[in-house]
């Protein structure tokens, strides 16, 4: 989901990922705790007191973010769904699913762990604060930070739980309907209207506040209202996608007739009797019926030109990868994503190391639209 993003430690064998973004969202916190916040509630401090102060309560604030998702991680781990990775960014964090949970009350017990984890913190953070302030006056600092924690958790749990998708309050909602209905894809349907709804309000009352001369907030409010809508959007058509091609095999959308290279040939016959006439640019490469691996255009871009006469394909292919072979049993909406998570757009259908076909992202894409126009007919069941 997140390409630019660094992996910082792994808790309960899931990567805890920083996204780029998320050094921009830090740095901000800390310097308006630090030159507003912090300065108003306690006078007196150095500049260099500020920004530790600062610091420290955006770390912690971080880890509390991280606590949130981890509550929704582990809660879905325990109902078998895998969780490789949490990703910190621009507008908090998210628990990446391996897939959508199974039932209702699985996706109800997953989206309610992290704002119950918030209000937990924002609980925990409350009652020390208060402990500081009735312990000593030289704990005003801590209080002060402690106080700004119970605050901000609380606030994320709020937030969190209105009921818009894709927020846990929406996650919530569309547990409730699915329950209700018995599908997911209505229930979907309904809370990313609620998610939509929530962020054009949002992008709305950030544009009043440009015109009130609040431009940092009216840009945040904005900034977050068009995430929360391009978000909703987004997960609806995953599911729809899902839905869609989830009883489609890769055999039943794969290229069978796949014309395929000897390790003995040149890069010019390669060209010329293979790539031009055929129209392909990815050739898979077989020597005595056993795939060997593939050798494609970006491979020959690599090569001077004046050279693919006295080079044969054996010499330069891509050996067999698993990560680009898939089975014609594999599920074609498996594929699909694995292919917008790898960024290949051809994969070599095999069994064993024999060739079985060549399936494209053309062709699911093809007949994802074919399945999209004949679902938009009611007398036509998918």
């Amino acid at each position: 989901m997140f390409k630019n993003s660094t992996t910082v430690l792994r808790v309960f064998e899931i990567e805890i990922n920083l996204a780029s973004s998320w050094f921009l969202i830090a740095a901000l916190i800390t310097w308006s705790l630090a030159h507003q916040v912090f300065p108003q509630q306690i006078p007196g401090l150095s500049t260099l007191q500020y920004g530790m102060l600062g610091t420290v309560a955006m770390l912690l604030f971080f880890v509390s973010l991280l606590l949130h998702e981890l509550a929704h991680a582990l809660v879905a781990r325990s109902f078998g769904l895998k969780v490789p990775r949490i990703t910190l960014f621009l507008f908090g964090g998210v628990a990446e699913l391996g897939d959508e949970p199974d039932t209702a009350g699985h996706e109800f017990w997953i989206a309610i762990a992290g704002p119950a984890m918030s209000l937990a913190l924002a609980s925990i953070f409350w009652v020390s604060s208060v402990i500081a302030l009735l312990t000593s006056e030289d704990l005003s600092q801590v209080h002060t930070v402690l106080s700004y924690l119970a605050t901000i958790n609380l606030v994320l749990a709020v937030f969190n739980m209105l009921p818009a998708f894709p927020l846990d309050g929406g996650r919530v909602l569309r547990a409730a309907i699915w329950s209700r209905t018995g599908d997911i894809l209505k229930a979907t349907k309904t809370s990313t209207k609620f998610g939509e709804f929530l962020g054009f309000g949002l992008m709305a009352l950030g544009v009043l506040a440009l015109f009130q001369g609040l431009p940092l907030g009216g840009a945040w409010q904005i900034m977050i209202g068009l995430f929360i809508v391009i978000a909703a959007k987004s997960s609806l058509e995953s599911l729809q996608t899902k839905t869609l091609l989830g009883n489609q095999r890769v055999a039943d959308v794969m290229s069978a007739k796949v014309v395929a290279a000897d390790p003995d040939l040149s890069l010019t016959d390669l060209v010329n009797r293979i790539m031009l006439p055929n129209r392909v640019s990815f050739v898979p490469v077989i020597e005595d019926g056993v795939l060997l691996g593939h050798i494609d255009t970006k491979v020959l871009s690599m090569i001077d030109r004046e050279n693919w006469s006295n080079t044969q394909v054996g010499d330069v292919f891509v050996e067999f990868d698993t990560s680009r072979i898939i089975s014609p049993h594999d599920n074609a909406a498996d594929t699909l994503k694995q292919m917008a998570e790898t960024g290949e757009r051809k994969l070599i259908v095999a069994e064993g190391r024999r060739l079985v076909g060549v399936v494209t992202l053309s062709d699911l894409m093809r007949l994802l639209q074919l399945l999209i126009s004949l679902k938009a007919r009611p007398e036509v069941t998918v």
